[in-house]
């Protein structure tokens, strides 16, 4: 499991490896380009339950930690969702317990792709 450090919240946000590398990319090209969104999940049950959302915006300082020393390989139609999905109004809803399918060659990293 890895882990987002938030702003000055106590206690780090716990993600799969795999969807916080694909979070990271999207998160960092938003705030790239200076664009703010609302990122929402539902808790664990065993946690808070209910279901928590931050404002990520680029003055607001954000760490990412990943259990595993390995980079993650990246599916491009996963980003290519993620990136809509904070684009809307809505923001980024994620399903902590989505399965990120691998490219047929999993052995390579998905090539770069445009996000909207």
């Amino acid at each position: 499991m890895g882990h987002l450090y938030y702003g000055n919240l106590p206690d780090p946000i716990e993600f799969p490896d795999r969807l916080l590398a694909h979070l990271k990319v999207v998160i960092a090209t938003k705030l790239r380009r200076h664009e703010s969104f609302t990122m929402s999940w539902r808790n664990a049950a065993d946690d808070e339950g209910g279901r928590s959302t931050l404002w990520i915006e680029p003055s607001i300082p954000l760490r990412f930690v990943f259990g595993s020393a390995a980079p993650e390989p990246l599916h491009a139609p996963t980003l290519s969702e993620l990136a809509n999905r904070a684009s809307s109004t809505a923001g980024l809803t994620v399903d902590l317990d989505a399965v990120i399918p691998f490219d047929v060659d999993s052995g390579k990293v998905a090539p770069p792709v445009a996000i909207p």
